[in-house]
């Protein structure tokens, strides 16, 4: 008779291993922090070029304050349209058109206000203090992108350069108060680099944040949108989703914005009035011209802002012809060239039109290309003076010109 022995099995030996424990974050926030701190360290000559030339300004500004006994921060902060800004994040829109000239907050556009008010609740201090940091910190996303732009055209010390002029534009010393400059400069630079990168849906996003920001926010919209079209023409046998919905995105906010100034005043045209209450609609650019000639043939002790304003406007418009002739790309041109036809177009006020260029960073490019090209002395000399000049204008702009700058 035989009989089955049945073994037991083998305990499990020491060397036996658990599965892996799963990690408790992916990699891709690491991965992606990574690629944002190398490119930050790629740019940071950038940055701190612009940094460096603000500051030269900001100190000019605080010395000649100091002389007048002014203060510097209110001036930054709460001072012209940084007084109307927060106004809206204190009080919101009103809902009558009402009647009185340079009066009415729905000239102007919700982003900033928004982001003042949101971010007031995390941060210490005064709406204020809060508008002005948004600013400072938006110039620097703003030089971020300038920079990129221009290492994406050409090389990184065309990028350098390029930063570094768009700090010393003349009226610059608008980058860091309680305006919508720097918050729109940063969307229009980084909405125009994904254009270049062919990252349409990005480009578009950010062209919708820029129509939220400022009347002039539709020329990003316009170059994001025209360059779709074109790009979608010479698809024609495959066609992108992608190219066309970034086509239909990207002047989604301005027009919104737009529209719901119509429906909250009840009729269509409501924008439209508002602008002409503040003496911004379009004539051709009639007043233009008049002022000029006014100023520079009729006039014997022209105000010197003004004069700073002439020269502005009479030098961008010979960049965006260099810029043409220099063939930039497609989107570059039509952001610069709508930009530029509203503000040599309106018949609006005169004295804020240099402010208003503050964006159009491209009509620099003919200047960085031509200076990283120069002798290092010829360059150092021209940078120089740039920075000389931009911190005497700012600081003459805010305190001896009486108006709005």
């Amino acid at each position: 008779m035989s009989s089955t022995v049945t073994r037991p099995k083998p305990a499990p030996t020491a060397t036996t291993t658990a599965p892996p424990a799963r990690r408790p974050f992916p990699a891709l926030p690491a991965l992606l922090t990574r690629r944002i701190l190398r490119a930050f360290r790629h740019a940071a000559p950038a940055l701190l070029a612009y940094t460096a030339v603000r500051v030269t300004g900001l100190l000019l500004l605080s010395l000649w304050a100091h002389r007048q006994h002014h203060g510097v921060w209110p001036i930054l902060a709460t001072q012209w349209d940084a007084d109307w800004y927060l106004g809206i994040a204190d009080h919101g829109y009103p809902r009558t058109l009402g009647t009185a000239h340079d009066a009415g907050s729905l000239a102007f556009f919700p982003l900033y206000p928004a982001l003042v008010k949101a971010l007031a609740v995390l941060t210490p201090g005064t709406r204020a203090s809060t508008g002005l940091a948004l600013a400072v910190v938006a110039s620097l996303v703003a030089a971020w992108g300038v920079f990129a732009v221009g290492e994406r055209l050409h090389d990184r010390r065309t990028g350098i350069l390029l930063a570094t002029l768009w700090a010393a534009f003349p009226v610059g010393a608008v980058q860091w108060m309680g305006y919508t400059e720097s918050l729109f400069t940063a969307l229009a630079a980084w909405s125009l680099h994904a254009v270049l990168t062919g990252r349409w849906l990005w480009a578009a996003s950010l062209a919708v944040f820029a129509g939220l920001t400022r009347p002039t926010g539709v020329a990003v919209a316009a170059a994001v949108s025209l360059t779709a079209l074109v790009t979608l023409l010479l698809r024609r046998r495959s066609p992108s989703l992608r190219v066309l919905t970034a086509a239909v995105l990207a002047p989604l906010g301005w027009l919104g914005y737009v529209g719901w100034v119509g429906l909250r005043l009840g009729r269509w045209d409501g924008y439209l009035v508002v602008q002409r209450l503040w003496r911004q609609d379009l004539d051709g650019g009639a007043l233009t011209l008049r002022r000029m000639r006014e100023l520079l043939m009729y006039d014997s002790t022209p105000e010197l802002f003004l004069v700073m304003v002439t020269a502005v406007l009479l030098g961008a418009a010979c960049l965006f012809v260099l810029s043409v002739r220099d063939r930039q790309p497609l989107p570059l041109l039509v952001f610069t060239g709508v930009l530029l036809a509203i503000v040599l177009g309106s018949g609006g006020v005169y004295y804020p039109r240099a402010r208003f260029l503050v964006p159009a960073f491209p009509l620099l490019l003919p200047l960085a290309v031509h200076l990283a090209r120069a002798s290092r002395s010829f360059r150092a000399c021209a940078i120089t003076a740039a920075v000389a000049l931009s911190a005497y204008c700012g600081a003459y702009m805010l305190l001896v010109w009486p108006s709005a700058p």
